[in-house]
């Protein structure tokens, strides 16, 4: 995982642009030993975040999925250290989301978790929903989630299996970006990690996501 996080560092300083989020993805529990976390982080570009209802890219002949995520934003973090309930004092803004994960590889996912955050994680692109204004008082984890690809349900669930949930998601990523030397601004996007799966799209379809089955966020899939 070393090396996979070598060459994304690589990849996002020769590409040039500003990251303005990070995503994060589950690591399968029969990997988790061998790789020696849980989870992956990748980034995600500033310019390839969007507003609910934007046309988002993908590559055509690669692999490309819509993907239905709670969104942190993160305010001033600091050097304090943090832990799973402290970590909610540097949230600023939580929204219900979905990320876009793309790659001209098709078969990304068929090489385990360092070829995938190799690559950017995987991802390329977020689409900003509509706020969870009592994320708070919430009991976030047991929130029903539901998505959906031009109209017709491909997943529910809950984040009851995103093992310590979107705050976990956090915590994880500042504890990565430290040790690799990479500080967190304040107003940087994390997406937390795919809640009903990962669904696969293509141009032309519209992928929706259904949060506490009142809160909607949506996009259209275009091609490069």
């Amino acid at each position: 995982m070393g090396d996979a996080y070598s060459i994304q560092s690589a990849a996002i300083a020769l590409d040039g642009r500003a990251v303005g989020g990070w995503k994060v993805g589950r690591i399968a529990p029969d990997l988790v030993a061998h790789y020696a976390s849980d989870r992956i982080a990748g980034p995600i570009f500033a310019d390839e975040i969007a507003e609910n209802g934007a046309a988002m890219p993908v590559y055509v002949g690669g692999f490309a999925a819509a993907e239905a995520e709670v969104l942190l934003r993160f305010g001033a973090i600091g050097d304090r250290e943090y832990d799973l309930d402290t970590v909610r004092s540097c949230i600023a803004e939580v929204r219900t989301g979905i990320e876009i994960a793309s790659s001209p590889f098709g078969g990304i996912n068929r090489y385990g978790p360092a070829v995938t955050a190799s690559d950017y994680g995987n991802n390329n692109g977020l689409v900003l929903g509509p706020p969870i204004d009592d994320w708070r008082e919430r009991d976030l984890i047991r929130m029903p989630v539901e998505m959906f690809v031009d109209g017709a349900l491909v997943g529910a669930a809950t984040m009851e299996g995103m093992l310590d949930g979107p705050f976990g998601s956090a915590l994880f990523l500042i504890r990565t970006l430290r040790a690799r030397g990479l500080a967190i601004e304040p107003d940087t996007w994390v997406s937390a990690g795919a809640i009903t799966g990962i669904h696969e799209v293509r141009p032309g379809q519209r992928a929706e996501a259904l949060f506490d089955k009142r809160i909607r966020v949506g996009c259209s899939i275009k091609s490069y």
